[in-house]
């Protein structure tokens, strides 16, 4: 399986609260509402940082993750080339997600413990 992380910031003037709330109830939902995610994603998570205590950990460097798994290339290829990404999804990202900040991170994840 390939897995693909996306590193995210919100978009200028949002509060971290209401990014949020816009990626878990308004994105994520908009996300796998599209026949695409069921038939081509084999797992879709939203991640956002807790605190932590202060002095154990750095400041979070990114506001959020995505993390999307697939099958293999053609699978995301097609995911990535369907309307409903391109038409519904891809620009609902533009409204809480700085897209000149994301990063991105193509793995194959081996469980090692």
């Amino acid at each position: 399986m390939i897995k693909f992380a996306f590193l995210i910031n919100r978009a200028e003037g949002m509060s971290f609260e209401s990014f949020v709330e816009y990626h878990r109830a308004r994105h994520a939902p908009l996300f796998t509402s599209i026949p695409e995610a069921r038939r081509y994603v084999r797992k879709y998570t939203v991640s956002h940082p807790v605190p932590a205590p202060a002095g154990n950990y750095p400041a979070p460097a990114y506001d959020g993750l995505t993390e999307i798994w697939f099958d293999n290339w053609a699978d995301h290829d097609a995911f990535f080339a369907s309307a409903n990404y391109r038409e519904r999804v891809h620009p609902d990202e533009a409204e809480f997600i700085d897209l000149a900040s994301v990063a991105v991170m193509v793995t194959e994840e081996r469980v090692v413990a």
